[in-house]
């Protein structure tokens, strides 16, 4: 079997039949003739020299062989797609598909106004966004089936490149209701004895917090852990306690209920912008790091 004689067509005969179970079906699916589908699954036949297909009635059924092999064509066709948007966008910066991976609070946060602002700029450009763990939008983004992310600083993955692209501070999320609203600045002391709700331990950030507790002799009275800023503010404005919390996450949560106040001592995020290690950062996601980088440069302090 010479890899020089498989012919794309063919393969996408294959799948088109595997999905409808009918050469008439699967050549109206890909705009052709039952006679040519028919041709391109025999030249597809022939190529692997085992029969692919069976009549029953009026239906195609698969082989036990084509049913191994469906995974891998599929494999193919995807990534000869992959292949010609990635030459499109070579060739063309402003047209193309963006695929985009964060922490579903830094989606739904700051990065909102810069991809909407960036498909403002580049109105033929789709934007796919999407959020996974840490680990397998790390894994996501360095196999290059995601295009590039944002992600939690210190990064060490060995198949991905790191930016750092924004910075933010801790603050703490104080019901309006609570005397600590009054504040232009909350200190680790002034925490003593205040209910808190707080992130989910085991996060470098929560480490950092529990060290300044112990470092200001504090004994921290958590009332409520949660892994989610959307929902410790929810709690938060429900009069709960105070959330100690990323600012930028925390903003798009704020309103009468709430108020989001300086933490002393600072302790700050640091977000990476990344892709991965194995390929050229493509020309489509370079305008979109470049664009990032002056609009969180433009916003920083607001």
């Amino acid at each position: 079997m010479q890899i020089a004689h498989l012919n794309l067509r063919s393969l996408q005969a294959f799948q088109a039949i595997m999905q409808t179970g009918s050469a008439t079906a699967a050549a109206k699916q890909l705009g052709l003739t039952q006679p040519g589908i028919s041709r391109l699954l025999a030249s597809l036949e022939e190529l692997v020299g085992f029969q692919l297909f069976y009549r029953e009635h009026s239906r195609l059924i698969a082989t036990e062989e084509a049913k191994h092999l469906t995974p891998e064509i599929d494999l193919l066709l995807s990534n000869s797609a992959r292949f010609l948007e990635l030459a499109r966008n070579l060739h063309k910066t402003e047209t193309g598909s963006l695929t985009v991976v964060a922490p579903a609070s830094f989606n739904s946060g700051p990065l909102v106004n810069a991809v909407a602002s960036f498909i403002e700029k580049y109105p033929r450009v789709s934007v796919s966004i999407d959020s996974h763990n840490p680990q397998v939008a790390r894994d996501l983004v360095a196999q290059r089936s995601i295009d590039c992310g944002f992600i939690q600083l210190p990064e060490n993955h060995p198949g991905l490149i790191s930016v750092p692209i924004l910075r933010s501070p801790m603050v703490c999320a104080v019901p309006a209701s609570f005397a600590l609203a009054g504040k232009t600045v909350i200190g680790v002391n002034e925490l003593l004895n205040t209910p808190l709700i707080m992130l989910g331990q085991g996060r470098p950030t929560r480490q950092k917090i529990d060290l300044m507790f112990k470092a200001a002799q504090v004994q921290p009275q958590i009332r409520l852990e949660t892994h989610s800023v959307a929902t410790a503010c929810a709690y938060v404005k429900r009069g709960l306690g105070v959330a100690i919390l990323n600012q930028v996450l925390a903003q798009q949560y704020t309103d009468d209920q709430i108020l989001l106040i300086p933490l002393e001592p600072v302790i700050e995020h640091q977000y990476g912008f990344i892709y991965s290690a194995y390929a050229p950062m493509p020309r489509l996601v370079q305008a979109f790091y470049k664009h990032c980088i002056d609009y969180f440069n433009s916003t920083a302090g607001a």
